[in-house]
C-alpha cells in the first residue's frame, strides 16, 4: 500500500496528481476503528496532518476560514468561533474524549459523511461554504449541497476539503446546538440539532434548523424554517416547531435507536430550543 506525509499544500496536489485513488487521512480517528477489511483493501493513504496551509483559522473579511485538517480540540478552544459561532465550538467539546477532540478533523467530520456526525448540522445552519482543492485547481460548494447521498460527497476525483468558510451570523442571533446519544459523550448521536435563530420585537425575524441521524444525509429542515420566519415568539409555536421538525424527517430503526424515539427526541429538543426564544 501506498503512503505518502506532504509537508506543503503543492506537494498534496502532485501526489493526489500522480495518484487519484489515495485516501486523503487528517486525524484518522474514523480509519483506525473501522473493519480490518476496509483498510486494508485501501490502494494508498495521503497524510495531510503535515499540511500547514490545511490547518489554522483567517478571517477574509466578514467570513472565517477554518482549515480542514483543524483538530476540533483547536475549534474547542478558539476564541474567534467561541465568540462568533458558539454552537460550532460547543460541538467541537462534544465529539468524543479529549483524545479523539485532539485528532480528529472539521475536513474528516465532513468528508466521512455519517448522517451522525455532530459538526454537521451546525455547519448547515451557519451556510457554511466550502473550498474543494484538486489537481485541476480549487472551487467553492455551499455545504448544504455537499452531502448527495449516504455517505457520499461533491468531492470529485482527487479532490480534498481545503477550507470551511463561515460568514458572521447576523447580529444578535442565537445559537442553539444539542447531542442526544447514550451519554453526553464518546457516543454517537442518536438525534443531534442545531439551530440558529434572531428575534425583534416579538417576531422571529431568522430561524435555520439542521438535524443530523435522522436522515441519510444531515438536514436542513427548511419547512420547519419556512413556517417559523414572521410567528411571534410566543410557547405555541415552540410546539408547532416540535411537530414539525418530527415530521420534516425519515429516521430509521437501528442498534442506536428507534425511528419513533428519534422523531420524539428531536421534536422535544426544538420545542425547548424554540423556548428560549420566547420573550
Amino acid at each position: 500500500m501506498k503512503a505518502f506525509a506532504p509537508r506543503s499544500l503543492e506537494e498534496t496536489l502532485l501526489r493526489l496528481g500522480e495518484h487519484p485513488d489515495l485516501r486523503p487521512l487528517a486525524g484518522c480517528t474514523d480509519l483506525m476503528v473501522s473493519e480490518p477489511e476496509d483498510r486494508l483493501d485501501l490502494p494508498g493513504v495521503l497524510d495531510l496532518q503535515r499540511v500547514s496551509e490545511l490547518r489554522g483559522f483567517r478571517w477574509r473579511g466578514e467570513t472565517l476560514e477554518i482549515g480542514a485538517v483543524t483538530a476540533f480540540s483547536e475549534i474547542r478552544d478558539s476564541p474567534d468561533v467561541r465568540q462568533s459561532f458558539p454552537a460550532l465550538a460547543e460541538a467541537a467539546s462534544k465529539i468524543g474524549g479529549w483524545q479523539i477532540q485532539n485528532r480528529a478533523s472539521l475536513g474528516g467530520n465532513m468528508a466521512n459523511a455519517s448522517p451522525a456526525g455532530d459538526s454537521l448540522p451546525v455547519l448547515l445552519v451557519l451556510d457554511a461554504q466550502i473550498v474543494l482543492v484538486g489537481p485541476e485547481g480549487k472551487r467553492t460548494v455551499p455545504y448544504r449541497d455537499f452531502h448527495v447521498g449516504y455517505r457520499q460527497t461533491a468531492l470529485g476525483p482527487g479532490e480534498i476539503i481545503g477550507w470551511v468558510q463561515l460568514p458572521r451570523p447576523p447580529q444578535g442571533a442565537t445559537q442553539f446546538f444539542r447531542k442526544v446519544g447514550t451519554r453526553e459523550a464518546q457516543a454517537i448521536s442518536k438525534v443531534v440539532v442545531a439551530l440558529l435563530a434572531s428575534v425583534s420585537d416579538d417576531l422571529i425575524t431568522e430561524y435555520r434548523l439542521a438535524a443530523g441521524s435522522v436522515a441519510e444525509i444531515p438536514l436542513r429542515l427548511t419547512e420547519v424554517e419556512e413556517a417559523m420566519v414572521g410567528r411571534a415568539a410566543k410557547a405555541d409555536v415552540a410546539d408547532l416547531a416540535g411537530h414539525l421538525a418530527a415530521h420534516a424527517v425519515r429516521p430509521i430503526d437501528d442498534v442506536r435507536s428507534t425511528a419513533e424515539y428519534r422523531r420524539f427526541a428531536l421534536a422535544q429538543v426544538v420545542r425547548r430550543m424554540t423556548l428560549q426564544l420566547v420573550s
